[in-house]
């Protein structure tokens, strides 16, 4: 395994020929990251760089958002807190945060642990306006903690706040000092998100691959830990480790909507994917088998969501093919950059690309279907609906909100 220096700018690349990767089909897949939006993506082979494309006027040394792939670095900050022996995921919140922290009882809030809060699991009210309020007035009662999978984003934010009140820093300073600096990522922490250049995600990324090491530096000895971290947390979103999502487990739910979909998180990716996804489709993989991390930044391909979206199987499809031995996407999809619904919001008519639509309210009942590009919603009652579009045996989904 490479490791770059922790400081300049060398980075070691790797031909894609010495690979056996076709040089068409990386240019196909990096035109197809420029169609969908991506400012900067990142292929790393085993540490070394094999694909490395800037958009437009983003470059090497640009600063984006990382939004809810971010999620992962604090998994790891949370691990790195409990084997020195701050924190310990199986104690109540409280024990960091103090009572009264929410407006749940105290014996409601004594329920909730930190492991909770990593597994989204903590069964506090997350259909609010704004769920980024960490006020105890924004932080309700629900549901019996362990029993809810609820992506709520103030849920995670107050795991920063566990951080800080546990080691007496603030949760930048804890970052730089344990993680970025060791790393050699920089980077800045502004309202819960991170920012960093790119090849700082990757950075994280390789980390991960080389099992929470860096060149001989260890940096999560918990071994217990870093495992649960990229595995099943629970068993009602299967595809949900330690704020990490996850390949290759059959079922997996999407932000904001209770459905379990009966397939895995990426089809077309490798089973042992784990990832950090976030909204407007930025992406850091890691693909432990075929010792890849692959880092992408953005605005949003198609639709805007939370986390997984249409373009984390369409962006596989690409990558999984890049090896001359394997059957090159075709071009009709290679072109298949358009959202599946639009407009979205939508008042009266969507259209949409497939061969068959179908609409499902967000607790899986069916309210109308269509095989025509173009299907009236009109009569749907205001909301959030699931959308599918069939294309052949393809199916994507994405959300659709009627006003």
């Amino acid at each position: 395994m490479y490791f770059p220096p922790l400081t300049g700018s060398e980075w070691e690349k790797t031909s894609p020929t010495d690979l056996g990767w076709c040089s068409e089909r990386i240019d196909s897949l990096v035109r197809f990251a420029g169609e969908t939006n991506a400012k900067a993506l990142i292929i790393l082979k085993s540490g070394r760089i094999v694909v490395e494309k800037y958009y437009d006027t983003f470059t090497q040394d640009s600063v984006w958002y990382w939004a809810s792939a971010g999620k992962t670095v604090t998994s790891v900050l949370v691990g790195h807190a409990q084997e020195n022996g701050l924190v310990d995921i199986s104690k109540p919140s409280a024990t960091y945060l103090g009572e009264g922290w929410s407006s749940c009882t105290p014996a409601q809030e004594a329920n909730i642990t930190v492991r909770h809060h990593l597994t989204m699991t903590t069964g506090l009210e997350g259909r609010v306006a704004d769920d980024n309020c960490k006020v105890p007035s924004c932080l309700s009662y629900r549901a019996e903690p362990g029993t809810l999978w609820d992506y709520y984003n103030a849920g995670y934010l107050l795991l920063q706040d566990v951080v800080a009140k546990a080691s007496g820093l603030t949760y930048q300073q804890y970052y730089t000092r344990n993680l970025a600096t060791r790393l050699g990522m920089g980077g800045f922490w502004f309202e819960g998100v991170l920012y960093s250049r790119p090849r700082a995600m990757a950075r994280f990324g390789l980390m991960l691959l080389a099992g929470g090491v860096w060149s001989g530096d260890t940096i999560l000895h918990d071994r217990a830990y870093f495992e649960a971290m990229k595995n099943t947390s629970q068993s009602i979103n299967k595809s949900y480790g330690y704020l990490f999502w996850l390949n290759g487990k059959g079922t997996y739910m999407q932000p904001g909507v209770p459905t379990v979909y009966q397939t895995n998180l990426i089809p077309s990716a490798p089973a042992d994917l784990y990832s950090g996804l976030g909204k407007n489709d930025q992406k850091v993989y890691v693909v432990p088998s075929e010792g890849l991390v692959v880092v992408r930044m953005g605005d949003k391909a198609n639709e805007a969501v939370l986390a997984v979206s249409g373009f984390d199987d369409s962006l596989w499809q690409y990558i999984s093919a890049l090896s001359c031995s394997t059957t090159a996407v075709s071009e009709t999809r290679e072109r298949d950059t358009d959202p599946i619904v639009w407009p979205n919001p939508a008042h009266d008519v969507v259209n949409h690309s497939g061969d068959n639509i179908i609409i499902r309210t967000v607790d899986g009942r069916t309210v109308t279907t269509g095989t025509s590009p173009r299907l009236r919603v009109d009569e749907l009652t205001p909301g959030v609906y699931v959308v599918e579009s069939q294309h052949g045996a393809t199916t994507r989904r994405t959300l659709l909100v009627k006003h």
